[in-house]
């Protein structure tokens, strides 16, 4: 079947219930008038501006520490008006946190260690923070845990803080460990080794997980592989944190096309993906019932008179629009693409340079009005605009250095 199947009972899992936070639940925002006039920003009153000028959102960077400039997780803040990062602080020492995901209730972050060997095996390595919301701190949360796979590069988090779901690169394979009440990561109750291979021989001589998120019910899990070509779906058990192999158990797409990135339409009916090596973003029709996917629509990620290599990266829907945004890595571009249209063909509307070299992960503030893009060779981060009428991006607005930033994550 392409699989194969291990499951690992951890009896020491405390369970956890907890909401959700809206993504664009930020009250003291949506109470401040604002316009935009000629002569710039103007808002309705002085108090109402210097609460828009006092508004900041914490932010954690995940980054590669192997080139010896950065030491780890990294700490900011970004002006909800400006877009102006505050100081970056390192927040936690840790080798390789490439990627970063924070709990529904804020409280515990978890990162993944992107490495090759961990406590003397062919593994990479998951960790947890205890995240205190009033000061920012994280604290690790012992122990650190092995990924049962070779770089892990993504981590999500199940809507009730219970699980960590993890996509390890080398090897191609996933796994789920449970997170504790105090944060603590307990030994894997699940694990799925992919087989195959793609027809690029240097990039798909083997499974490549590179992406797994779940459906807004907690009960499916998707996980990109590179390597195959494939999207695999599984039932995810809420309770025994399990993966069990959908019906069908994966779509394949075109033959090097390389899936990279997955995310879901607001209505969950729709997910997008982003193809690393033929540089295309497919659009799937999701059956909320089975689960199971149908590829209705592929289009180029780069204009038609595009030359060079190119490899995307990030994707992202904006929650309230009909637009889906995704990086250009070798363009150094990002792609904005109207999906509104009835049939749910998307259209190509901008492409617009990101201001850096090797545009990786990038993310949207949390009141959609903005985006931040990591460039993970040029050390730095960009802010642009996000235009409320049409979803287009203007800028850069701000740029700010800081090392080797691959992952961007709101607190």
């Amino acid at each position: 079947m392409g699989w194969r199947l291990g499951t690992e009972p951890d009896s020491d899992t405390v369970r956890l219930s907890h909401t959700r936070r809206d993504f664009l639940a930020i009250s003291a925002l949506a109470a401040i008038a604002c316009v935009d006039r000629k002569s710039g920003d103007v808002l309705d009153s002085v108090a109402g501006r210097a609460a828009l000028d006092d508004q900041v959102w914490p932010m954690f960077v995940g980054t590669y520490t192997k080139t010896g400039t950065s030491k780890g997780i990294y700490r900011t803040t970004v002006n909800a008006r400006t877009l102006a990062f505050g100081p970056f602080t390192v927040a936690a020492e840790t080798a390789d946190p490439s990627f970063l995901a924070l709990a529904p209730d804020g409280r515990t972050l978890i990162a993944v260690n992107e490495l090759l060997a961990f406590e003397g095996h062919a593994s990479g390595a998951v960790s947890a923070f205890r995240h205190d919301a009033a000061t920012g701190a994280l604290t690790a949360v012992p122990p650190m845990r092995s990924s049962r796979g070779g770089a892990p590069c993504y981590v999500h988090i199940d809507r009730r803080g219970r699980y960590a779901l993890v996509a390890n690169y080398v090897g191609g394979s996933i796994a789920v460990l449970p997170i504790a009440a105090d944060g603590s990561l307990g030994n894997p109750t699940s694990r799925i080794a992919f087989e195959g291979h793609g027809p690029n021989a240097a990039r798909q001589e083997s499974p490549h997980a590179h992406c797994i998120v779940l459906d807004a019910d907690n009960g499916l899990a998707y996980v990109s592989d590179l390597g195959t070509d494939r999207i695999h779906v599984f039932a995810f058990d809420t309770a025994a944190g399990t993966l069990t192999p959908a019906s069908p158990p994966f779509i394949t797409l075109a033959p090097g096309a390389g899936p990279r990135h997955l995310a879901f339409s607001s209505d969950g009916r729709t997910l997008y993906c982003v193809n690393e090596l033929n540089s295309t973003l497919s659009i799937l029709a999701r059956d909320n019932e089975s689960g199971a996917l149908r590829e209705m629509h592929v289009v180029s990620t780069r204009p038609v008179n595009a030359t060079g290599s190119n490899a995307p990266a990030d994707l992202h829907v904006h929650p309230t629009r009909g637009t889906v945004y995704l990086t250009n890595r070798g363009d150094n571009t990002l792609a904005v693409f109207d999906v509104s249209a009835g049939d749910g063909r998307p259209t190509l509307v901008q492409t617009i340079e990101t201001g850096g070299d090797w545009p990786r992960n990038f993310t949207l503030t949390p009141d959609g009005n903005a985006l931040l893009v990591a460039h993970q060779r040029s050390d730095s981060i960009v802010a642009f605009r996000i235009d409320d009428a049409t979803g287009r991006l203007s800028g850069p607005v701000y740029t700010v250095n800081t090392p080797v930033p691959v992952c961007l994550s709101f607190a």
